[in-house]
């Protein structure tokens, strides 16, 4: 038998593995022509090019750069799915090119292929550098039963995992850890997730950090262009964290790619499919924004698919001893602090509070409070160490502090009156301690100074 014969006609005929050989500068040296079949191209517009133009999520590249072979990744063009794998050639020990090649899985039925890519995904290390999530529904907590219901169905959510989802809920109230925990438990697991939040990029830069760009796109476009999120995505997962800032003509271009999943980079005219699912999130009322002419209708129904409204923390305040404990415990492990419990006025003070940052407001409160236990040697957070104040809570916090009786003010002098009152009060907690002050009050040293002046507080 010729070995190297029986080697050829599998590369070279065989109708479901697609194979291709570049050199070490990723120039296509050759191609099956299964591989152009799956391309849907000539073989003159394939032999000589770029493979990151042809295919741009190849990780055959990466094999060059790195010298390793990258395994057993799943892989899909234009419908049909595979198992990849890329490897890196070798002569004299030196990197020359590397070969890749793709078995396609329509050659088994829908059980078998469902099979072989949870196999690949549960043996896979991480997922693409710098695109992996950190929780998972083991890391959201509460026990409060509307809660838990939303926890099941988010759970029962990331199995579908090409169905959009839509995350609402205040600022703080943990949308993100469910679009994480939605991810991890999905099987796009082993694949990125890739973080894009519509509020911090630039409105003239949105497009091509969604869509990327090709070289020459623009005056100082990247030497050899650059992919966008959703490129870097495929695969994965998409988190288009407040979504509601989108610019309108992004809202657009964004509906096209959620209808058609394919996307072309600035300076391109050549669409590239990619497979990801989108997860969006927001803290605005985006029914209002339709309503506005700020949110595009239709843009607005294909993210709004499955709903999942993230409850505010004054809704479920049953959990707030719960999540103290929680904070306490991943703050001491952070921190190395040694701080036990909460005082029971302390915990009393925390349920009375109305949380309006909700569960981030609650774990930086129970840092905050914890470093400044530490400060004192003391192993039990007492009322002293929660430092946020709120009219409502206040008169809890220390009976010292007495109200006004009621008069008609205006809304400055109030405040000024409440913040003057607040100072005293530290001040006398830490005995005219200044460091320690300002630190309860979480404002600079010369913030402090400058109020102290102004308010005329001798201390």
């Amino acid at each position: 038998m010729n070995i190297e014969r029986v080697i050829t006609d599998i590369i070279e005929k065989n109708p479901h593995i697609a194979a291709i050989i570049v050199d070490r500068d990723g120039i296509i040296r050759f191609i099956n022509d299964t591989y152009l079949k799956a391309l849907q191209l000539p073989l003159d517009q394939v032999i000589g090019q770029d493979i990151r133009k042809i295919t741009p999520y190849s990780r055959t590249t990466k094999a060059i750069e790195t010298g390793r072979p990258h395994l057993a990744y799943n892989w899909s063009i234009h419908g049909r799915q595979g198992v990849a794998c890329s490897v890196p050639l070798l002569e004299n020990g030196e990197i020359i090119g590397a070969f890749a090649y793709s078995i396609f899985l329509d050659i088994w039925d829908k059980k078998l292929r469902d099979q072989v890519l949870n196999g690949i995904i549960n043996n896979k290390g991480s997922p693409e550098e710098g695109f992996h999530t950190r929780y998972s529904f083991d890391s959201i907590i509460g026990k409060d039963p509307g809660f838990v219901n939303l926890k099941c169905v988010a759970q029962n959510i990331a199995y579908h995992d090409n169905v959009t989802v839509l995350i609402t809920g205040e600022s703080g109230t943990g949308k993100e850890l469910f679009a994480q925990a939605i991810h991890q438990g999905s099987n796009r697991r082993a694949f990125p997730f890739v973080r894009v939040n519509c509020a911090s990029i630039p409105h003239n830069l949105m497009e091509s950090e969604l869509f990327g760009y090709e070289e020459g796109a623009y005056t100082g476009a990247r030497r050899g262009g650059k992919a966008g999120k959703l490129e870097l995505a495929h695969n994965g997962t998409v988190f288009l964290d407040e979504i509601g800032e989108m610019p309108l003509s992004m809202q657009s271009k964004l509906l096209i790619f959620l209808q058609e999943r394919e996307l072309e980079r600035l300076g391109s005219n050549r669409p590239i499919r990619v497979n990801v699912r989108i997860v969006a999130a927001t803290n605005r009322n985006l029914e209002k924004m339709m309503h506005e002419d700020r949110f595009r209708e239709d843009l607005y129904y294909r993210l709004n698919v499955i709903r999942i409204e993230v409850p505010p923390l004054r809704l479920r305040k049953s959990d707030i001893p719960l999540l103290a404990h929680h904070f306490i415990y991943t703050i001491n492990q952070k921190l190395c602090l040694a701080i036990d419990q909460l005082s029971d006025q302390a915990m009393d003070m925390l349920m009375q509070h109305s949380w309006p940052g909700n569960v981030r407001e609650l774990e930086n409160v129970i840092e905050r409070g914890m470093i400044l236990a530490d400060l004192e040697d003391v192993s039990v957070l007492m009322p002293r160490h929660l430092s946020f104040f709120s009219i409502q809570t206040q008169r809890h916090w220390n009976e010292e502090i007495e109200e006004d009786p009621v008069e008609i003010k205006d809304l400055k002098t109030l405040v000024s009156e409440f913040e003057r009152k607040v100072i005293q009060q530290v001040l006398r907690e830490t005995k005219g301690d200044k460091i320690l002050a300002a630190k309860y009050l979480n404002i600079n040293l010369s913030s402090l100074y400058r109020k102290m002046k102004r308010y005329e507080i001798d201390f």
